[in-house]
C-alpha cells in the first residue's frame, strides 16, 4: 500500500501494471474501499495493457478520515440551509491531485455510483487531463428520476449502532449485499461474508460514509456539466440494479454527447466475479472505440446510443 499526500488528504493507493501502459483511475462508491474491486477485474484490465491506479476515497479506507462528531442533516443540506465539509467538486480534485502525485498527465476514468458521478465532474471540469469517461451504476443527478427500492432506501439510510458487535455490521453488511447485489450473478453467503469482513477489520467508519453521502447531496444535479462533457464515453448500468435504476443511466448517457449506453442484463449494483468477463469485454470495447476516435481526422459527432 502506498500514500499520496495531497493538500486537503492523504489517499491511500495502489499503482498496478507497467507506467508506460495508459493509465487508467477506478474510482469507488459510496463508503466501498480500494479492496472491493474484484481482483479478476484488476488483473484483468492489467491484461489489456492498462496501468490501474485505484484509491481509497478520502473517509473511507485507509486514506483521510475527518472524524466529523455531528452526523450531516441531508435535507437541510439539499435545502441549502446547512453546508457540508466538503462535496463532490472536492473528492474530483482529490483524484487530480493523485494523478499530479503519480506524474499521470492523462488517464482513463472509469467511476462505479458516487464514483460514477464523480468522474463525471473529472471529465467535464479537467477534460485536458482525460482520455475517456466510463460512467457505471450511476446517475445525471436529474430532479424527477427514480430513486432506489424501498428495501435499498433502508438499507443505504440504516442508522449505525455504536452497540453493534462487530459480527452483527458484517452479517448486515453481507445481507445487504443481496439487496445491492445482482440476481443474474448471485453471490454466496460465505463470499458476501468474507468480504464483508475484510473491509470491517482494514477501516470502518459508517459517519465517513455519512459524510461523503452528503457530499454528493451538496454537488446537486450535474446536468449542465455533463452538457459539457466532449471526452469518448461509456455509460454502464445494470437492468436490474434496486439502487440507482437503470433510467438514471440512460438519462445521464442521453446528456453526454456521443455517450455510448451499454444496459446489462442480470447486473445489480456490484461486480460480482460472475460479471468480471462481460465488464472486462465492455472497457475492450471502449479502449478501442476511444483509440479509433484517436486516429480519425475529426471526431464523430452523429448520435451512437447502444443499448446491449
Amino acid at each position: 500500500m502506498k500514500f499520496a499526500q495531497l493538500e486537503q488528504v492523504t489517499l491511500a493507493y495502489e499503482d498496478i501494471g507497467l507506467k508506460t501502459d495508459p493509465a487508467f483511475v477506478l474510482i469507488r462508491g459510496l463508503g466501498t474501499q480500494l479492496i472491493d474491486w474484484p481482483d479478476k477485474f484488476i488483473e484483468g484490465l492489467v491484461a489489456q495493457n492498462l496501468r490501474v491506479i485505484r484509491f481509497d476515497n478520502r473517509d473511507v479506507g485507509l486514506s483521510t478520515h475527518f472524524n466529523q462528531p455531528i452526523k450531516p442533516n441531508l435535507k437541510r443540506i439539499a435545502a441549502g440551509q446547512d453546508t457540508a465539509p466538503y462535496s463532490a467538486y472536492d473528492m474530483a480534485a482529490d483524484v487530480m491531485g493523485l494523478m499530479d502525485a503519480l506524474s499521470i498527465e492523462q488517464a482513463h476514468i472509469f467511476g462505479i455510483s458516487m464514483g460514477g458521478m464523480i468522474a463525471q465532474i473529472i471529465a467535464a471540469q479537467y477534460p485536458l487531463r482525460v482520455k475517456s469517461l466510463c460512467s457505471a451504476m450511476s446517475s445525471s443527478g436529474r430532479p424527477g428520476l427514480p430513486g432506489p427500492s424501498p428495501e435499498a432506501q433502508q438499507a443505504l439510510m440504516r442508522d449505525s449502532d455504536d452497540t453493534s458487535s462487530a459480527d452483527e455490521v458484517i452479517r448486515r453488511t453481507a445481507e445487504d449485499m443481496v439487496i445491492f447485489g445482482s440476481p443474474g450473478y448471485p453471490e454466496s453467503l460465505q463470499h458476501r461474508l468474507t468480504r464483508a469482513q475484510l473491509s470491517y477489520e482494514r477501516s470502518y467508519d459508517p459517519m465517513g460514509v455519512a459524510y461523503q453521502m452528503a457530499a454528493m447531496v451538496a454537488a446537486g444535479s450535474r446536468i449542465e456539466l455533463l452538457d459539457s462533457i466532449r471526452v469518448a464515453t461509456t455509460v454502464i448500468h445494470g437492468e436490474d440494479d434496486a439502487l440507482i435504476p437503470l433510467a438514471c443511466g440512460e438519462d445521464t448517457a442521453n446528456s453526454i454527447a456521443d455517450a455510448v449506453l451499454v444496459a446489462v442484463e442480470g447486473m445489480g449494483h456490484n461486480i460480482p466475479d460472475g460479471l468480471v468477463p462481460e465488464m472486462l469485454a465492455i472497457v475492450d470495447s471502449h479502449i478501442r472505440r476511444v483509440t479509433l476516435l484517436e486516429g480519425s481526422p475529426k471526431q464523430n459527432t452523429t448520435s451512437n446510443r447502444l443499448k446491449d
